[in-house]
């Protein structure tokens, strides 16, 4: 099977149970470490909800980027007037960054705009620049796309700079699904895994630079930037999770636990 990523022919990886009842093949590039999915017939049932049931995280996720957005955009792209947050989902993460004065769209096909209604990409005037933009930002989008090079050309119509989440495969040789979680076969959404190899083979392929925090958050952009700002907007984030999220709280997330009696059905 072709890579998806850099045409290179694949390594068949091993098969595994998605959605509880298919078989389906994985493969792994030799070239650039990129994991895809057989071709993916079964997305018409895994997206019959646009958002998982599982993804429990999706309102703590938003908020967390809304703030790491928020310090990358002001130190790295000052000067960008208008965002596009590209499969926005419900709106959610619009809403917020637009409530802290950036005027943000969404564009998602498949899922409604609950929170950001008026403020689609569709809303947008269709002149020569009207649908252009300084940055697009999209979250926990590259892992469920089927054809990642067509994504990225659409992506990159919109700007010159993408500014993605993704978990990056461990560095640990992976044996079989379930050494890593975010497969996430329940779901049957993951069919495109990276690693920090996948992501520099992207940005060759598209002139881009790359800036990267080594695990979730990554940014491909034309444009040089005179420090790694993901890296460190990572870094302090997570250093302000441990001390005012956790340590200091006397309540423990319920976020893990929930997922579990979601996974296993017991209430």
């Amino acid at each position: 099977m072709e890579c998806k990523i850099c045409r290179h022919e694949t390594e068949f990886l091993w098969k595994a149970r998605i959605l509880g009842k298919y078989d389906i093949a994985y493969y792994k590039c030799p070239f650039c470490a990129f994991i895809q999915t057989e071709q993916a017939y079964w997305l018409a049932e895994a997206y019959a909800g646009a958002i998982a049931d599982t993804d429990i995280g999706y309102v703590t996720r938003n908020i967390m980027y809304s703030r790491r957005v928020d310090r990358i955009a002001r130190w790295s792209f000052p000067d960008v007037r208008r965002f596009l947050d590209y499969g926005g989902g419900y709106g959610l993460f619009v809403r917020l960054m637009r409530d802290r004065g950036f005027d943000f769209y969404r564009q998602d096909l498949y899922c409604d705009n609950i929170f950001a209604r008026s403020f689609d990409v569709e809303d947008l005037r269709q002149d020569a620049d009207g649908r252009r933009f300084g940055l697009v930002t999209a979250f926990e989008v590259f892992e469920h796309l089927d054809n990642p090079r067509e994504e990225l050309d659409r992506m990159f119509g919109y700007a010159d700079s993408i500014l993605f989440s993704t978990e990056l495969q461990p560095r640990q040789p992976l044996k079989d699904i379930g050494d890593w979680w975010y497969f996430a076969p329940h779901m049957g959404q993951h069919v495109a895994l990276y690693s920090l190899h996948t992501l520099e083979t992207i940005a060759e392929a598209y002139g881009c630079h790359l800036y990267s925090d080594g695990k979730t958050l990554h940014l491909l952009t034309k444009k040089k930037l005179s420090f790694n700002t993901v890296k460190w907007v990572s870094l302090a984030g997570r250093a302000s999770d441990r001390i005012f999220g956790r340590d200091f709280q006397h309540r423990k997330s319920l976020l893990m636990t929930d997922l579990q009696r979601i996974q296993q059905g017991s209430y």
